[in-house]
């Protein structure tokens, strides 16, 4: 027997809460859990996702909300939501039902194995071609960040221990990336496939650029590979510098006279200022993230919550409040 608690970031998916709820309150009766709840992180969407959330609380003692005060991102409301769990086990899923809660169980038994995390990876993901392809790039620099192999079948749809969150409930920044922070206090990941749905209303919030910069923020932000690859650049090209000046000298006693061609000389200042600049950028990223730090921006602001105060026992045996 077990205490599960599904956290579920909400961006302007009012219109889809009911049925999210209805299917996940059937699916969690139906398994053998001592309790649970469902805590709904609502990010700052602005339409009518916080009424809804009110509502069905107001109906279901076993579900909580969180009201942030703005929009933080995806993995600031998770973080949010992962704080405030309360259960042995933390599920977390998108609000959108492209995660059908009927594949739970999948993610549950192959957690009782014996591991700490569990991503529900899609058999075929619902999206655009080029939402794809970003998603593959940004597995690829999660991979990197993580550094583990499981990185290429992360999802939003996971299932992990809760005394994980041990080993970052001091964090505190601006920039999260959940799935690097579960590095921090766990070693075994596993996956399994499960559905993977059509959106049922909407657009995805995250776009191209959007997956770009989530990229580029878990790998400055999370990992000093950009560091190595801009040191190993320039090796390189004091290497070929090097080889250049010889080449110069060589052919200058070679045949008394220096190498002729302003487009030759201009190429190579162009390359060396480009390799430069390239490594200031990748400096310069390093610096802002430290300048953020330094700032000590709160990942998230709570606006205001329910709070569910009725046990699965509860509703199951159908006492009142």
């Amino acid at each position: 027997m077990m205490k599960l608690s599904v956290v579920i970031p909400v961006f302007r998916s009012g219109n889809v809460l009911y049925e999210l709820h209805s299917r996940l309150v059937g699916v969690l009766s139906a398994l053998e859990l001592d309790d649970y709840e469902i805590i709904f992180v609502e990010d700052g969407g602005g339409d009518n996702s916080w009424d809804v959330i009110q509502e069905i609380a107001s109906r279901d003692g076993r579900v909580r909300g969180i009201r942030l005060s703005r929009n933080y991102g995806q993995h600031n409301a998770l973080l949010c939501g992962i704080s405030a769990a309360r259960y042995d086990v933390i599920v977390t899923m998108d609000d959108d039902l492209q995660n059908p809660p009927e594949e739970i169980p999948k993610l549950l038994d192959k957690l009782s194995e014996g591991y700490d995390v569990v991503y529900g990876t899609p058999e075929r993901e619902q999206h655009g071609f080029l939402r794809d392809w970003a998603s593959r790039i940004t597995k690829y620099m999660l991979q990197s960040a993580m550094g583990a192999e499981t990185a290429r079948k992360v999802s939003a749809f996971r299932a992990f221990r809760t005394d994980i969150r041990r080993a970052f409930e001091t964090y505190r920044g601006p920039l999260v990336s959940i799935d690097v922070l579960l590095t921090w206090g766990a070693s075994r990941f596993a996956s399994v496939t499960v559905r993977h749905e059509p959106r049922k209303m909407g657009a995805s919030g995250y776009t191209l650029r959007k997956l770009i910069i989530h990229a580029i923020n878990m790998m400055t932000g999370f990992s000093t590979m950009p560091l190595q690859v801009a040191s190993i650049i320039g090796f390189i090209f004091a290497i070929f510098g090097t080889l250049l000046l010889g080449y110069v000298v060589v052919r200058y006693f070679a045949s008394g006279g220096s190498v002729p061609g302003f487009t030759f000389l201009a190429s190579i200042i162009a390359i060396f200022s480009g390799v430069q600049l390239f490594a200031l950028g990748i400096i310069g990223e390093y610096m802002a993230r430290m300048y953020l730090r330094t700032m000590d921006r709160p990942p998230y602001v709570i606006h205001s919550q329910t709070d569910g105060t009725k046990s699965f026992k509860e509703a199951r045996d159908g006492n009142p409040d």
